[in-house]
């Protein structure tokens, strides 16, 4: 007896003894049982295999994509210290940036203080901002003040940063001009263009962090005596904390990677910023405009490059710490 009788006899014996008869089968007798059909995959099945098949092949691709972009900045972020010798040190310290004089002036040091500065800065200002927004739009507001806060929200994302750009060159920089004298141009025009770029992220996410926190604790609070403000300032933002620093991590990402309106507003030139109101360079400014200056290939160019490997990896770093500060969140 090969397999298919063993499974007909199987299948015959179970519709023989069906106590209760099935919706499909209350018709069949053990004739009437198609064992060749029974055994073939079904449309459905077919469905699945095809359905996994995609999901493995997007996942695929996409691990791909992330090796290749990773591999090809490094490759060519790394040529600067291997095919050029260029001291790592050196590079990460010197204030002097000029690739074209050779390797003895290829030096970020000014790119990357200036980034941190703008970066951090932009935080420290957004933030609290955002966290009043978002406190705002939970604890307070009604529905329909919460949802046009939030339409304004969705409608800051949205705005391309050319138009922050545009608006802090001729908005921002006359008034820093007016107000403090030089050109306009510095960390500080940079930081309140970024400011307005980064509040909607760390807002948006800081509300999910807001709304996350479980409604008992509240209730809890609040039976115990405890004032509105006072349940929100010890129950509510110490639990959700983790995520509201996960919010501003990468708020902070979205302002290191900003390139377009940074390059508008700080000055482009590479010079230690001894104010916030002098003209310097950012990692991504320096990026953008020279990049198509160069040659494929040469000191200046693979110095480029190098700029831009340590934007990955600073990404990398900032993708880091969202991980490390949810898991320590969870605890």
């Amino acid at each position: 007896m090969n397999d298919k009788d063993k499974l007909k006899e199987v299948v015959d014996q179970a519709i023989a003894d069906q106590q209760v008869p099935h919706v499909k089968l209350k018709k069949m007798g053990p004739s009437s049982v198609d064992i060749e059909k029974l055994t073939k995959p079904s449309k459905e099945t077919h469905q699945e295999y095809w359905g996994k098949g995609l999901t493995y092949f997007a996942i695929g691709l996409i691990i791909v994509l992330v090796v290749s972009i990773i591999g090809f900045v490094g490759y060519h972020g790394l040529a600067t210290f291997i095919d050029n010798h260029v001291n790592v040190f050196h590079f990460l310290t010197s204030t002097d940036w000029d690739p074209g004089e050779g390797k003895n002036h290829v030096g970020a040091a000014v790119m990357i203080v200036t980034s941190f500065a703008v970066t951090l800065l932009a935080a420290l200002v957004a933030t609290p901002f955002a966290v009043a927004i978002a406190l705002y739009m939970t604890e307070y507001s009604s529905k329909k003040g919460a949802s046009f806060l939030q339409s304004v929200t969705e409608l800051l994302v949205g705005i391309p940063s050319v138009v922050y750009g545009f608006l802090g060159l001729t908005i921002i920089i006359p008034v820093i001009r007016t107000l403090f004298g030089g050109t306009g141009f510095g960390i500080l025009a940079a930081t309140l263009v970024l400011f307005v770029m980064v509040l909607p992220t760390i807002t948006s996410l800081t509300v999910d962090s807001l709304k996350a926190v479980p409604s008992h604790f509240r209730k809890a609070s609040m039976a115990l005596g405890a004032t509105h403000w006072q349940t929100i300032y010890h129950v509510v933002l110490r639990v959700a904390t983790p995520r509201i620093l996960t919010a501003v991590i990468f708020g902070m990402a979205r302002a290191f990677g900003e390139a377009l309106a940074v390059q508008m507003v700080i000055g482009n030139a590479v010079l230690m910023p001894y104010n916030l109101v002098s003209p310097s360079a950012t990692l991504t400014s320096q990026l953008t405009s020279q990049m198509g200056n160069t040659v494929m290939g040469t000191l200046p160019n693979n110095a480029l490059w190098s700029l831009a490997l340590l934007l990955l990896i600073m990404s990398l770093v900032f993708n880091f710490l969202v991980k490390l500060i949810g898991k320590r969140g969870q605890k």
